[in-house]
């Protein structure tokens, strides 16, 4: 074959190639991919006495994930918490803890005193009675605040969520949704004003928006296309997946491969977990036995599915509180006697020489 015919065949295969590959201005770039874990009950466990082990030998909780390939850890920021122990010092001190080993950092504002999510989103008891101009105005100051503090501590997040699992907005009844679009965006853009300001001239962490949709792109799209319509700037779309509330693996797939194509976002699992003894699935079928071997299963297929999103969009998978004692969660990473699971393994095939 001549030279200008090969030419003109390999022209032909690139536009082909290009034709099925469509890739954009905002296509993400190839990018550490997040091996994670909600470690904010660690802090907790251990200095009530939890003692973590790896193969039978105790060792310091963040160590053992770190051994097991995890870069990322997430932590949750109450406002003013009575009960439980998500305070600034307490997140501040675990963060510092994590960063000396080398992990990435996801702060989740809930903004209030206590758990919020899609069926409860308790405005900080600091802020009742305040007017929705008044509260928006909060929420960027509190939130200024708390990043001075973490800047000035050396502890920066890499990444922020704005408000958790935030499908029906929050802060109600001010930002409920769908009655309260406007004050919702609001609200959200208070809080991301509030870490621009905050930052000072350090570089602005990530931007992520958090919903509880993993297996539902209808549900996803509906939230999103209104988000959109605001056009306040963020930069990754962050899902909650547990199967026995937000479908089958091959929803959560559909909805994966659905963000992709449609937002051209990076997007997260940011709340995964999977039961390694009978609690969800008792009476019923279940995706994967509920046994430890069961778990690791899971967490495996999911990773899999996650790394086959679209456009190299799928960008990690976070474990839900795998570090708290066993008989208070069967959802975590250690039984019992406080031995770790099969499923820390799985990142190991991908992150071990």
């Amino acid at each position: 074959m001549g030279i200008m015919h090969r030419t003109q065949g390999c022209a032909a295969i690139l536009a082909l190639c290009l034709i099925g590959f469509r890739w954009t201005p905002g296509m993400s770039q190839t990018a550490e991919y997040a091996v994670g874990a909600d470690l904010s009950f660690l802090k907790q466990a251990e200095d009530r006495g939890t003692a973590f082990k790896d193969a039978g030998v105790i060792r310091p909780g963040l160590q053992i994930f770190k051994d097991h390939g995890y870069n990322w850890i997430r932590l949750r920021l109450f406002h003013t918490p009575t009960q439980l122990p998500n305070s600034l010092d307490y997140t501040m001190a675990l963060a510092r803890e994590a960063r000396k080993l080398g992990f990435k950092f996801l702060l989740d504002y809930h903004y209030s005193d206590t758990w919020a999510d899609p069926g409860k989103q308790y405005i900080p008891k600091a802020w009742e009675g305040k007017s929705h101009v008044e509260l928006t105005r909060a929420v960027y100051e509190y939130t200024r605040d708390t990043i001075i503090s973490f800047r000035e501590a050396g502890i920066l997040p890499d990444m922020i969520q704005i408000g958790n699992e935030v499908s029906n907005g929050m802060l109600w009844p001010d930002g409920k949704l769908p009655g309260n679009w406007d004050n919702f965006a609001e609200l959200a853009k208070a809080g991301i004003n509030g870490i621009d300001a905050g930052r000072g001239n350090s570089g602005r962490p990530l931007i992520m928006i958090h919903i509880d949709k993993g297996g539902d792109w209808k549900a996803t799209k509906a939230f999103f296309d209104r988000w959109n319509s605001y056009g306040i700037a963020y930069d990754v779309i962050g899902q909650s997946y547990y199967p026995w509330w937000h479908g089958t693996l091959l929803d959560l797939r559909e909805n994966l491969y659905f963000m992709s194509n449609e937002y051209q976002k990076d997007i997260m699992l940011v709340e995964v977990a999977y039961n390694w003894r009978p609690a969800e699935y008792k009476g019923k079928s279940a995706p994967f036995p509920e046994t430890p071997e069961g778990q690791r299963q899971f967490l495996d297929e999911v990773n899999r599915i996650v790394l086959a999103t679209p456009h190299n969009r799928g960008k990690g998978v976070f474990w839900w509180e795998p570090a708290v004692p066993a008989g208070r969660n069967a959802r975590g990473m250690f039984d019992e006697d406080g031995n770790a699971l099969p499923v820390i393994t799985i990142f190991d095939k991908y992150t071990r020489k």
